[in-house]
Parts: structure tokens; C-alpha cells; sequence
């Protein structure tokens, strides 16, 4: 299967060449793409510097914007799978195949790496897993299916959901907005074991007052999107 890594990337200088070089040790039949997303430091400059594949927006499309950008690139050429994979260092490219493997043998739209399943590896700061549980409970709530996970950044998509994400994707904080959209449109979601790595550089975009806002935003966007008739 012709398959995509999707690495949305701002500010990444310090782990970009690092998560590349995973992908390419432990998922080499994963071809990969970069999104750079307006970064002010020099990842643009040291993805050309050591010909990584990149893709760069002349303005910064935060998160949303630049995961849809990866899924047109994928819809555009050709992908059956394509995958989003954080920059940051934090995602282990050995769990790539499994991932895919469970997506084609259980006939799955997307799968979602968890890290709650094993319980093994970095689980986040505590202060962020009651986010994940609220979340967790109001996807439930909203769809009746149970996500350990969803706010994690590794995910992946089949054909059909390409195609569907590369014309409609939320913009901001879009994770667990986009595993509604796709269970309210009858979409097969399934979760697989991961271990997730601590971020060795840099730090989250992601402060306490963004995590204020992020709360009230998604939740109003799920709310929205249950009333939504397809």
C-alpha cells in the first residue's frame, strides 16, 4: 500500500532531523512529507540543508491547516494511507506497520495510536489527562463510542477519510472534533497500543490559558457537530 507520514512542523529545528531519521530506520516502506508551518526558527532552512522532504505555507496555518495540507498532498498523489506524526520527537515510528496492519485487517476508517492501553511509556502531565478523560467522556456521551486517546496526534487515515479531510478539517485543536465528525458520519475508529516519548526540546504551544480556551472551543465544536445532519 502506497503510504504517507504527515509531519506537521512549527519551531521544530531541534527534533525534525531526528523524527525523519525514525521514520526512515523503523518504517522505511513510509514515504514522508513536512509540513512547515511559518516557523520562525530554522527548520525550513535545515530541512532543505539536508534534503528533507518539505512543504512550506508562506503563512502559519496553525495545526489544522496544516494537517489538511498533508492530507491534500496525500489525496493529490495518490496515498491509500496517510498518517500525522508530531514533529516533536514524541512519536516512535516503530508502531507505524501494526498501525497500518490493524487498519486493513479490521477494516478500520482510521486508527488512533493510544497510549492509555499499555500504560507504558510518557502518559502526559497530570493536569492534561483529566483533559483527555473529559474528552473522553464527551465523545462518548456524544457518539457512544469509547476513545482512550483523543487528543493524540498519531493517527491514521484510509483512502475515504483522505479524500474527506483533504476538502473539510477542523482548524483549531482539531482531534477530537475530527474522531466526532468521523463517527457521526458512520466511520470505523479504532484505537492501537503505543509508547509515546517525552519531548526532549522545545516546548507545547499549547499554554494554561490556550488550554482554557481549547476546552471551551472543542466542546462547543462537538456540540455543533452532533447537530449536523449528513
Amino acid at each position: 500500500m502506497k503510504s504517507l507520514v504527515m509531519i506537521p512542523a512549527y519551531n521544530e529545528e531541534k527534533n525534525i532531523v531526528k523524527t525523519v531519521q525514525d521514520i526512515q530506520e523503523n518504517a522505511p516502506d513510509f514515504d514522508y512529507i513536512i509540513i512547515n508551518d511559518c516557523s520562525q526558527d530554522h527548520t525550513l532552512e535545515l530541512c532543505r540543508e539536508k534534503g528533507l522532504h518539505v512543504l512550506n505555507l508562506p503563512v502559519n496555518l496553525g495545526i489544522g491547516g496544516a494537517v489538511q495540507t498533508g492530507y491534500r498532498y496525500a489525496a493529490q498523489n495518490g496515498y491509500d494511507v496517510a498518517v500525522q506524526f508530531d514533529g516533536d520527537g514524541q512519536h516512535d515510528a516503530a508502531y507505524l506497520a501494526d498501525m497500518r496492519k490493524k487498519l486493513v485487517d479490521e477494516g478500520l476508517d482510521m486508527v488512533i495510536g493510544s497510549r492509555f492501553l499499555l500504560h507504558e511509556g510518557f502518559q502526559s502531565s497530570s493536569a492534561r489527562r483529566i483533559g483527555i478523560r473529559y474528552f473522553t467522556g464527551l465523545i462518548r456521551f456524544s457518539t457512544g463510542k469509547k476513545i482512550t486517546d483523543p487528543t493524540s496526534g498519531m493517527r491514521m487515515a484510509n483512502r475515504s477519510v483522505i479524500e474527506t479531510f483533504a476538502e473539510d478539517y477542523p482548524k483549531d485543536y482539531p482531534e477530537p472534533e475530527s474522531v466526532v465528525c468521523l463517527l457521526r458520519r458512520g466511520r470505523r475508529v479504532g484505537e492501537a497500543p503505543v509508547k509515546m516519548r517525552e519531548r526532549e526540546n522545545g516546548k507545547s504551544s499549547i499554554s494554561f490559558t490556550k488550554s482554557i480556551y481549547y476546552m471551551c472551543k472543542v466542546t462547543f465544536a462537538i456540540l455543533i457537530e452532533n447537530m449536523r445532519r449528513y
